[in-house]
């Protein structure tokens, strides 16, 4: 630590490179926290975990028993063992003894992206409240056809304060909370809609993942999905560079173009009324095709629309923060990497284990290193984003694991599951620990030691 602190000091090592090094190095030694608990006061399984955008100190879930509590992950209410353990109980909870809360399971609690004045829980109670975090009381509610299974809202938005609600309905809505009602209604899925993401590149553009094993894209300002992702279309590999994708294409267009002068050079004149006839074949084969990329959207093809990702209901997605690829999780326990610009699968190979499939679980990322944290049953398993395989592997939990939710903040993971607990995944160590190591190890390094 003290060559990685003098190596930033001389500027051998640029300030981003020594933050990515130092966070990089903490997740890699990610392990149970013994300074660190929460006092869950859920009495059924955590359905649900997400840290407030703002701040990253705020953590919000919500639980089978109908309830949904904030956790300040920074104050500690209490400790044990001299002051060695920090107790964190919750800011405040509402349960069903609320006047306003859910009467049945909260499977879905996400925090207004803006600041930390409103939450919003969805229900199997088929309602979707958004909550006034100052007063704990419920503000805007909307009224579901059926079991609310994931809500989201995105955090790019500056134009729309829209909740995307994935129920057990066909149908995908889009609740505005500035009037209260339904703006949007997205038809295409065959069942119901198990998990919804917003993209971390568009405010416009939304993920959408369901029970018939399909993920479509939606522009919410065009009517109809503008793709379903089709497993079988596959990519090897990550996008190409951008300046090497245009040297190909560039290539490509100068060889068409070139070969193209030269069968106009050796059609004779005799025959000029054929050249005709194949440009206007030409013509109408072009006009062919433009007719079908119109068809795309918003009516597709049969055979595009009934495409699938997964054999199986697609219970979770996470978008990485850079917008270009998208993970999917599948009851048949697989999970896939997709470009969202070409939409392909990239057949990375995962090392799953078994995955919930009869309900939602929820993924989680980290950039640097780039690591994929997956719900596996009673275990949690990080996985590089790139390769596929498992670095790290926690356990902790007694029973299947719900959620991940990883806070860039404090390099620091937090997972519930099916225990009702709310377990804290911290850096092993500290920087005070690796300084003592290094000092150990050259305090006998010095020119007058004999």
């Amino acid at each position: 630590m003290w060559q990685a602190i003098q190596s930033r000091e001389t500027g051998r090592t640029r300030p981003n490179s020594f933050s990515n090094q130092l966070k990089s190095r903490r997740i890699s030694s990610l392990q149970l926290s013994n300074r660190k608990d929460f006092v869950s006061p859920h009495r059924g399984s955590v359905n649900s975990l997400q840290v407030d955008l703002t701040e990253g100190r705020y953590l919000l879930s919500g639980a089978s028993d109908g309830s949904a509590a904030v956790f300040d992950t920074q104050r500690a209410t209490d400790s044990e063992a001299s002051g060695l353990i920090a107790k964190h109980k919750c800011v405040f909870s509402v349960d069903k003894g609320h006047e306003h809360g859910h009467k049945f399971a909260v499977s879905s609690a996400v925090w207004y992206p803006i600041d930390t004045g409103l939450f919003v829980t969805g229900s199997f109670d088929h309602l979707i409240k958004v909550w006034d975090t100052n007063t704990a009381q419920a503000v805007v509610d909307f009224k579901m056809p059926g079991k609310v299974y994931r809500t989201a809202m995105s955090s790019l938005a500056m134009s729309h304060t829209l909740i995307a609600a994935g129920t057990e309905d066909v149908q995908v809505r889009l609740c505005d909370i500035a009037s209260g009602a339904f703006s949007h209604t997205l038809s295409g899925h065959r069942d119901g809609v198990m998990s919804v993401e917003w993209s971390t590149s568009s405010e416009w553009v939304l993920y959408t993942g369901g029970c018939d094993g399909a993920i479509r894209f939606w522009d919410i300002r065009r009517a109809g999905c503008f793709r379903v992702l089709d497993q079988s279309v596959t990519q090897l590999g990550v996008r190409p560079p951008i300046l090497k994708h245009t040297a190909v294409n560039n290539k490509v267009s100068a060889e068409k173009s070139s070969s193209g002068g030269k069968n106009r050079l050796k059609t004779p004149q005799s025959k000029h009324t054929g050249s005709q006839n194949m440009k206007g074949s030409s013509s109408v084969k072009a006009s062919v095709e433009k007719s079908r990329q119109k068809r795309l959207h918003p009516g597709m093809l049969s055979t595009l629309d009934r495409a699938t990702a997964h054999y199986g209901a697609v219970t979770g997605l996470k978008a990485t923060n850079d917008g270009m690829y998208l993970l999917s999780a599948g009851s048949d326990s697989r999970i896939k990497l997709w470009d969202t610009q070409s939409g392909c699968n990239t057949l990375l190979n995962f090392e799953t284990g078994r995955l919930q499939t009869n309900k939602a679980i929820q993924l989680a990322t980290s950039d640097d290193p780039a690591l994929v944290f997956v719900p596996c049953m009673k275990t949690v398993n990080a996985f590089g984003m790139w390769s596929g395989r498992t670095t790290l592997m926690f356990r902790g939990h007694y029973e299947s694991v719900n959620t991940c939710c990883f806070n860039s903040t404090d390099q620091e993971l937090y997972t519930s599951g099916a225990d009702r607990q709310i377990l804290v995944w911290s850096p092993g160590g500290s920087m005070e620990d690796d300084m003592v190591q290094d000092e150990e190890v050259a305090e006998d390094k010095d020119n007058w030691s004999d």
